[in-house]
């Protein structure tokens, strides 16, 4: 499945360009935007290598980063449901503008709604 979409996609371009509408979103976000740095380069080139790896292509995020460690790297930040529906409504704009065949669409929607919802590490206030 993973080297499929990976090659359905053409490659790392499209992981480039899917987070670069991502972070566009992010860039405009009240919810998300204090929970990124100033600088968002480094961030975006990380996200992009890293998807392109789970999806199948070569394993440069691994080599940078080493293991992956979402839930500790996402630790020091407080993200609940807000944050999460927040981020999920980014990512979902970044698939629907780069349009890749719908059942790639459905598969990287369904990794990212698990994702997403594995990194809430905080309960919303009352």
């Amino acid at each position: 499945m993973n080297d499929s979409v990976y090659a359905a996609v053409g490659g790392q371009p499209f992981f480039d360009a899917l987070v670069a509408q991502f972070y566009e979103r992010v860039e405009a976000d009240p919810v998300l935007r204090p929970l990124y740095p100033d600088d968002l380069a480094p961030g975006q080139r990380s996200l992009a290598l890293f998807l392109a790896q789970y999806w199948g292509g070569p394993p440069e995020y691994s080599a940078e980063k080493g293991h992956p460690r979402l839930r500790m790297r996402h630790v020091p930040f407080r993200i609940t449901e807000r944050e999460r529906h927040a981020w999920m409504a980014a990512m979902d704009g970044a698939i629907t503008a780069m349009d890749p065949p719908e059942s790639v669409a459905r598969q990287l929607r369904e990794y990212f709604e698990m994702a997403a919802t594995a990194m809430i590490n905080a309960r919303m206030e009352q």
